[in-house]
């Protein structure tokens, strides 16, 4: 049996901010000390060059000067004068045999001129760094005609400073970096303070207090799009609980006639003895009531699956004219029982959709039409098509809809005439339905009204497929 994986909870944000500013300024400090302590260095560097540079100069040319004429005792002294000025300057003489021939009384620099190559110049890469058991020494080991010369200085001065300095950064580097990560907790901590008088008015919201909104104007720019989307959300919330409202109320309305109607014939046919026909006849008129409720629970059924999500269809080619035609002929009767005469005009071919579904729309619309319209008249049902739709408009002649009803005509329960309903003429669930199967098809619906002509229109997608 697998064992269920658990989700790791992702890191938080402050924490990842301010570890983030931590890092990135403590790898700033870090190299600011590198860079600083190697420059520092390389100064010293360039100063022991420059000393030895000079003193190196003075021995050369004492020794180029006097050559082998003059006694090793002028020599001598003439080589100490040469290194006079110089600042913890020592050297060593020695000759192409190897034998020391002047020398300063200074550290034992013989160790650096038997394992260092001589060479004729004197620059940084020539240079090389020693220790003794008291002292560390920067020197090089040079030519001057057939003779070595050693020549250092002595560089504890400059690696105690280093030292100290390099202390004295890391040491900086580490404070300034806690500084840093506390600075940027605090920077953090503050910017997330609009985050959390939003959540607190998130938690004081409730069913009761739908209606009340953030400001944007009092969050900064980044929170901009989140209050708005906050606020949409709740337009939806808000609208979503008036319909619940709504629908509720106008389940409750329109059950208790049916309900009243049924418990009041019931009463009469309890009240007294009946005959069998009578019997019968309340017992019709029950299950008309029964048949009139079942439809209404079915189109309400049919509603809230169509809420939930995509309806499942059944997709297949619909001959839009040959499916109008049938429900033409099953409309027929009615029709001319009414003095109502059908008409179908244009040809669209074959369009995608469910049969079914749509031929429950077109049979609400066309059955709507019929209904409103007057004696002596006719029913126009008109199918045209351009690049983009399959456009169906069913035309009905008649006193038409007042203007301010026509944006609610799609609403479930809606009707421009309460009165209508109670003379059995449907639960205003129609054109409800009319537009969830049409909207299923992604497809639109609307209607238009004038004085003496309603059209309803369908809009498909031309050549959909589903």
């Amino acid at each position: 049996m697998g064992v269920e994986k658990r989700t790791r909870r992702p890191m938080s944000l402050a924490v990842r901010v301010t570890s983030l500013v931590g890092l990135v300024t403590t790898a700033i400090f870090v190299l600011s000390a590198w860079g600083i302590e190697y420059s520092i260095e390389r100064h010293f560097s360039r100063m022991d060059l420059a000393e030895l540079q000079s003193a190196w100069a003075s021995v050369d040319a004492a020794l180029r000067r006097d050559g082998a004429s003059s006694s090793g005792a002028a020599q001598s002294h003439e080589l100490a004068d040469a290194i006079a000025g110089g600042h913890d300057v020592y050297f060593v003489v020695r000759d192409a045999d190897g034998r020391r021939l002047y020398g300063t009384t200074a550290p034992d620099l013989d160790a650096l001129g038997e394992k260092v190559p001589a060479t004729t110049h004197l620059a940084l890469d020539t240079l090389h760094i020693w220790r003794t058991d008291h002292h560390v020494y920067r020197g090089a080991v040079l030519r001057s005609g057939d003779k070595t010369v050693v020549v250092a200085t002595a560089i504890d001065f400059h690696l105690q400073y280093l030292r100290e300095l390099q202390n004295a950064l890391w040491a900086g580097t580490l404070m300034a970096s806690l500084i840093s990560v506390l600075v940027a907790a605090l920077a953090v901590r503050q910017g997330h303070a609009p985050l959390r008088r939003i959540s607190a008015r998130m938690r004081e919201m409730t069913t009761e207090r739908l209606h009340t909104r953030l400001d944007p104007k009092h969050v900064p720019v980044e929170l901009v799009d989140l209050a708005a989307a906050f606020n949409a959300m709740l337009t939806r919330i808000e609208q979503g609980f008036a319909r619940l409202r709504n629908v509720s109320a106008d389940i409750a309305h329109e059950l208790r006639t049916p309900v009243t109607n049924l418990t009041t014939q019931t009463q009469v046919a309890l009240s007294k003895a009946r005959d069998v026909d009578a019997y019968r006849e309340i017992l019709y008129s029950n299950l008309e009531e029964f048949e009139r409720m079942g439809a209404m629970i079915s189109d309400m059924l049919f509603l809230a699956q169509a809420e939930q999500g995509p309806m499942r269809r059944d997709a297949g080619g619909i001959d839009l004219h040959a499916e109008i035609r049938s429900l033409f002929d099953y409309f027929e009767a009615w029709a001319e029982d009414r003095g109502v005469s059908l008409e179908l005009n244009g040809q669209v071919g074959r369009v995608e959709g469910d049969r079914e579904m749509l031929r429950r729309a077109l049979s609400n619309l066309i059955a709507n039409a019929v209904r409103y319209t007057q004696r002596d008249q006719s029913v126009d049902v008109r199918l045209s098509r351009n690049q983009r739709w399959v456009t169906i408009e069913v035309c009905n002649p008649g006193i038409g809809i007042p203007s301010e009803h026509l944006p609610h005509l799609f609403d479930r329960f809606y009707r421009v005439d309460p009165s209508r309903q109670r003379r059995g003429e449907g639960a205003g669930l129609g054109l409800a339905i009319v537009k969830s199967i049409i909207e299923a098809h992604a497809g639109k619906v609307s209607v238009t009204s004038t004085s003496g002509m309603t059209c309803f229109s369908v809009d498909l997608p031309a050549g959909h497929i589903l």
